[in-house]
């Protein structure tokens, strides 16, 4: 049989190995045998213990050393491609796509206007709703007075993610001060019904694979109980949703079932899930038909396929503890190991 392109150890250097989801990608990587630089702007990110690891601090996306750190990083250790696994690097690494392909590095992510339009909140919600895709009443904080009374209201960073700043209230009033609080605060309504994540994989000619999994108990925006699930609604308003945008590569849709079996979409990340390891168990071999994607084969998408019915818990481990201060004082600079 030829080997596919996943078959053939990589140097992939990962983002964002401090969060579920770079850490698990990163984990994923190194079960199918390929070489993980691992990238993170904590010198404590979890990702940099697991074994075999190339560990790497960089700086936060927005400084401006990023790049110049980040092209560094992959001409020394001679990275053949890079893959986000947090929403702040995208941006950045979008703008950096020609220097990379010029060093012959690898970037799957789609154009920069797809990338403002999945990491910028009201962006999102203008696109979706002038595409006709139902999503949450969005409304910037000198619209407050516009919001219904009664209304049960979110409010959260307009280019936020991790769940962090995320605030919910049941009053306009409460909204106006926490718009003072957030950074570049958003309002919208407040979505009951059953959670969603739909896991994809979109390869280069725009067709997507869709693996659908009910976020059953989430805490601090991660899905720590999830079952995978087949519903041809939210199937085909997941693929309307990543034709909208033009998501490429590996990206994650959430949402809601209402109480009605009307869906309504609340955002897409152009990264992996933190939940994916559910995809997989579930039969779905979406790191490595990502792999594949990543290097220019073509993506399997009957290696897409899934069982419904699936479970997965989740739980924290606690993956070393030490002495903080030794490890600061042997802390290495920026783009070099801890």
């Amino acid at each position: 049989m030829q080997p596919t392109d996943q078959d053939i150890p990589r140097r992939i250097l990962v983002t964002g190995v401090g969060a579920n989801p770079g850490f698990g990608l990163t984990r994923s990587l190194i079960r199918l045998g390929h070489t993980v630089i691992a990238a993170d702007a904590n010198h404590l990110a979890p990702g940099f213990l697991l074994p075999s690891v190339v560990p790497r601090v960089i700086p936060l996306a927005s400084d401006p050393d990023f790049p110049d750190v980040m092209t560094g990083l992959c001409r020394d250790l001679e990275a053949e491609a890079v893959v986000a696994g947090i929403e702040p690097d995208l941006e950045p690494l979008t703008q950096m796509a020609p220097q990379l392909d010029a060093d012959g590095v690898r970037l799957w992510l789609p154009d920069a206007w797809s990338v403002r339009a999945c990491t910028d909140k009201a962006l999102f919600h203008q696109v979706l709703t002038e595409h006709g895709i139902a999503t949450p009443r969005t409304w910037q904080p000198q619209e407050i007075d516009q919001v219904p009374d009664g209304a049960e209201l979110v409010v959260k960073p307009r280019r936020g993610h991790g769940a962090q700043n995320v605030h919910f209230v049941r009053r306009r009033e409460h909204a106006r001060v926490l718009c003072e609080l957030v950074p570049e605060p958003l309002v919208q309504e407040r979505i009951y019904g059953c959670e969603f994540t739909a896991d994809c994989l979109v390869d280069r000619t725009g067709r997507a694979s869709v693996i659908l999994r009910r976020r059953d108990l989430v805490k601090a925006g991660l899905a720590v109980v999830s079952t995978t699930f087949d519903d041809p609604n939210v199937h085909e308003l997941v693929v309307r949703t990543l034709g909208a945008v033009g998501a490429r590569g590996l990206c994650c849709v959430q949402g809601f079932v209402l109480g009605d079996g009307t869906v309504t979409i609340t955002e897409l990340n152009l990264r992996i899930a933190g939940g994916f390891p559910l995809t997989v168990a579930a039969g779905a071999d979406l790191v490595g038909q990502m792999v594949n994607g990543l290097f220019g084969m073509p993506v399997d998408h009957h290696r897409l396929t899934y069982r419904t019915g699936v479970f997965l818990t989740n739980y924290t481990e606690t993956l070393a503890v030490g002495d903080a201060a030794e490890l600061d004082r042997t802390a290495a600079p920026k783009g070099e190991a801890p």
